[in-house]
């Protein structure tokens, strides 16, 4: 492995005094307060973590939060690192490389996002079927990382398997559930309506900054992946009211209990 992977997967491994995640999460905009209901948590701040930069999104509380959740090792990204923010692809992929070093075998990753279909309303709770990346990276690029491998099957992305335990809990925690596919742009400007209009004829139900490099990155190490948004906003065009941050925010407070009765049930589902 590279420098950076072994100097942070040993400052992590460190600070988890013998304990060993199966499941990692990352948590989108918003999204902390999964990392509330981790039981025996250990929080590590990326300051201290070699190669970890600070966090400067909002909505991004910038730590580790390492515990139990439903009796299960797992292992949390309480913010994320985004190429708007001019990170590399590389640095996008470091928790995932890390996770992976750590024998972490499934990632759930989370994001706050636009709608693009037309019945997705502010609130709503997608499971992500699949995704297109249209950042114009790819954090595949270059020598190839040990253990990773050069032409990862990209055909399912988002386990089959997964998603119907996320159906299933879903619907054990009566949380409507939509499904679609996730498109990822590099940001940090909102679309503008031409480009929503365009992204629909593409295929998507979700447009965001995020989550395509630390999926490309886990498959390519094998890792299974689920995925979900929360559906923050209509997208430029769809409806008559300006898009903000703040506003982002607040639509995931409102679904983020939701969002976490469904992850806990996922987690529980998981095989032992």
């Amino acid at each position: 492995m590279n420098d950076a992977v072994r100097d942070a997967a040993a400052a992590v491994t460190r600070r988890l005094g013998g304990r060993k995640p199966k499941v990692a999460l990352v948590l989108g905009s918003g999204l902390g307060g999964l990392a509330e209901a981790v039981e025996t948590p250990i929080r590590m701040a990326y300051s201290e973590i070699p190669g970890f930069p600070a966090s400067k999104v909002a909505g991004h509380a910038g730590e580790l939060v390492a515990g139990t959740l439903e009796g299960v090792p797992v292992l949390m990204q309480s913010g994320r690192f985004h190429l708007y923010e001019g990170h590399s692809p590389a640095t996008a992929a470091l928790p995932v490389r890390v996770f992976a070093t750590l024998g972490v075998d499934t990632l759930i990753v989370t994001n706050a996002a636009g709608g693009l279909r037309q019945t997705f309303g502010a609130g709503t709770l997608m499971l992500i079927a699949d995704h297109i990346n249209l950042m114009g990276r790819n954090p595949l690029v270059g020598p190839v990382e040990p253990g990773e491998e050069r032409f990862p099957d990209m055909s399912e992305p988002y386990d089959g398997a997964l998603r119907a335990l996320a159906r299933e809990a879903a619907r054990e925690a009566k949380v409507p559930l939509e499904e679609g596919v996730y498109i990822a742009l590099l940001g940090p400007s909102y679309e503008t309506p031409a480009e929503v209009r365009m992204l629909q004829r593409l295929g998507g139900d979700a447009v965001g900054m995020s989550t395509a490099p630390e999926v490309i990155v886990a498959r390519a190490r094998g890792i299974k992946c689920l995925g979900f948004s929360i559906i923050t906003n209509p997208g430029s065009g769809l409806s008559n009211a300006p898009l903000s941050h703040k506003d982002v925010l607040e639509a995931t407070n409102r679904v983020a209990g939701e969002l976490i009765r469904v992850v806990r049930g996922v987690v529980r589902r998981l095989p032992r």
